[in-house]
């Protein structure tokens, strides 16, 4: 696991320069590895290549150092992430007659793409961003896993292309700070993230995930393609109890590829299905006690720390355990949320950055059960089209607005509790006569018609979506497998996959996602609708099948998910600070927000008037990011 950096520059600078610039650009995700570094360099007539990582070191602790190159040193990679079917690709190689010089993941990518190109991408089974430099062809080319767990920006000057793990890196290089990105301002006052393409600079982008960048050095030009092309989706028919077995052979052949390591590892264990499942996986294929990991609330409606002490001591692990106060980030918040490098608003990556430095201190890998969700059904919006059109074919849309105005009244909330009428409030601005019920579920912060209020005419984009509604194909999801695409290529990468990535890696902890697999993934894509989501029995066919582990019901009961209290913070300990980013001239002087609006809303949050926290968080947030980038107040 390491962090990776590159220049490729059309302009004839000198080997120290980029030596130079590189360092910085390291020094910068020294988190991301702190056990080692490296560095390539090669100049020809058409450009110079230099690529750098950092590195965390997890397999082949003793050759695993990068650059790789191969045996006539015409390719070189840098890489970060792990492959966890390496094993069976090297085998296969060596049947083919290659000859190895380490034992890492890192030499067999280079080794397939030596022997395949880029058609051996599809054939990696595992999360990466790598680059190779192939002289042979006189290419650099540059690739990101199948559901984007590693990240990868980008962005091309007229002298110089640019990318690495992370944005602070490539805004490091650059002379001065970009403009922000209309489409990613936009994108992330409606979901509060900004998924690939867009950043929230201009001209600096996210590789997709299952893409590569070839970038010809003759013309200094690139093209991005896909690496595997998503098949038409055919279902089985199959019966349940078949699927079951199915399922619960996969998950456990999923767990063991992903405990591979020669270093101590354990998994963060939250108590509900997704950890406890994967937990019970690794707990059953070690030969010791496995280290488990969670984190609990001084606030009982967001504290669930019984669910995760009833697994561990199922399983008889090394249980840790410890509650977060609210002073706990008062020292800490600025690190975790400007990690980022842009504007992050989901609330979760505060506890996810304690629980992976606390588990930083026992284990240097920890297993989870981010995706499981996605790939089984397991979210409350789930059911979203199924009442979208129940709800629509009874309720005329003039009668819903003028429920939408009275239920704002009737649902609103003062405390930041996320029950049972925050969920109602929400669902009901989320219903839709046009088809865009989903979006607007995911959208956890501003509504289209709030965010018109929010932004200024020269940064408003109307259809916020239109672009990715495109891009995926989904104009208009209608049903849980077009609502899992969305996840996938939206929610999973923008939002899901940062906050652990970052927030891990900040801690130097590698996290690894069982659930994250192709085969998983297109396991559950072939079965009938109804095995994940029977009725109102979400990630059914999960559950069933590791019910036996488990005592009778455990894997029902209901779980509140991974949120903190910031609205009650946004009330207490960040008030002052929260005050200060409304100052008129302050925000009029920004050019982005209307100022009346915005004022408004955070003062009637901290009055206690209204519950305003996911909207005022969002705000918070990006303002924190704005004085930091651009050094304004």
């Amino acid at each position: 696991m390491c962090g990776i950096n590159g220049i490729i520059n059309n302009s004839n600078k000198e080997k120290g320069f980029l030596k130079s610039e590189l360092t910085k650009m390291n020094e910068l995700i020294f988190h991301r590895g702190p056990d080692d570094d490296g560095f390539y360099f090669d100049s020809s007539e058409s450009a110079s290549v230099a690529m750098a990582m950092r590195r965390l070191s997890i397999i082949d602790l003793n050759t695993g150092n990068q650059p790789i190159y191969t045996n006539d040193k015409n390719m070189a990679i840098v890489f970060n992430g792990e492959i966890y079917n390496y094993r069976i690709l090297k085998q296969q190689l060596e049947n083919a007659g290659a000859t190895f010089k380490t034992a890492s993941d890192t030499e067999v990518i280079l080794k397939l793409y030596e022997h395949k190109g880029v058609e051996a991408f599809k054939e990696l089974d595992g999360m990466f961003a790598f680059s190779i430099h192939d002289k042979t062809k006189n290419k650099v080319i540059i690739a990101r896993d199948f559901f984007g767990e590693k990240p990868l920006y980008y962005t091309k000057t007229k002298t110089d292309f640019i990318y690495g793990s992370e944005l602070k890196s490539v805004i490091n290089y650059l002379p001065n700070k970009p403009d922000i990105c209309s489409e990613g301002l936009n994108l992330y006052f409606r979901l509060t993230y900004i998924p690939a393409p867009y950043s929230i600079y201009q001209d600096i982008l996210k590789l997709p995930p299952n893409h590569f960048i070839d970038f010809d050095l003759s013309s200094y030009n690139f093209t991005i393609h896909e690496i595997e092309k998503q098949k038409p989706i055919v279902k089985q028919n199959i019966s349940f109890n078949d699927a079951k077995k199915e399922v619960y052979n996969e998950v456990i052949k999923s767990v063991e590829s992903r405990s591979i390591a020669d270093v101590s590892l354990g998994t963060f264990l939250s108590g509900g299905v997704d950890s406890s499942v994967v937990t019970h996986c690794l707990a059953e294929i070690s030969n010791e006690k496995i280290e488990t990991f969670s984190i609990g609330f001084e606030k009982k409606s967001f504290d669930e720390t019984d669910k995760s002490q009833i697994v561990a001591k199922l399983v008889n692990s090394n249980h840790h355990e410890f509650i977060v106060k609210e002073e706990d980030f008062k020292n800490g918040i600025d690190e975790i949320l400007l990690n980022f490098d842009e504007p992050f608003a989901d609330s979760s990556a505060l506890p996810t950055y304690l629980v992976s430095k606390h588990a930083s201190n026992y284990v240097k890998v920890a297993l989870t059960g981010d995706g499981g969700d996605e790939m089984f059904g397991g979210y409350n919006k789930y059911y979203m089209g199924k009442l979208n059109n129940k709800y629509t074919s009874i309720v005329p849309k003039s009668i819903h607005n003028q429920i939408v105005k009275l239920s704002s009244q009737l649902l609103n909330t003062k405390d930041d509790n996320r029950g049972k009428r925050f969920k109602l409030n929400r669902l009901l601005k989320a219903f839709n006569y046009d088809g865009n019920q989903y979006w607007n579920i995911i959208s956890l912060a501003f509504t289209d018609g709030e965010k018109s209020k929010l932004l200024k005419t020269n940064s408003l984009i109307e259809d916020t979506f239109s672009e990715l509604k495109t891009r995926y194909k989904q104009h208009n999801p209608k049903n849980l497998t077009d609502f899992r695409m969305v996840d996938k290529n939206v929610s999973l990468e923008g939002d899901m996959l940062v906050k652990v990535d970052r927030t891990s890696m900040l801690s130097s902890l590698e996290c690894r996602a069982p659930f994250l697999n192709k085969a998983i993934w297109n396991l559950t894509n072939s079965l009938p609708e109804s095995y994940l989501l029977k009725g109102w029995n979400k990630k059914y066919i999960l559950k069933e099948a590791f019910a036996d582990k488990f005592a009778p019901g455990f894997l029902d009961k209901s779980k509140q998910g991974f949120g903190v209290p910031v609205g009650d913070w946004l009330r207490g300990s960040l008030k002052d600070e929260l005050e200060s980013y409304i100052e008129p001239k302050f925000i009029e002087s920004q050019g982005v927000f209307n100022s009346n609006f915005i004022i408004e809303l955070v003062k009637n949050h901290i009055s206690g008037k209204e519950d305003n926290s996911l909207r005022v968080w969002s705000f918070y947030v990006f303002q924190k990011w704005y004085i930091n980038t651009y050094s304004i107040l």
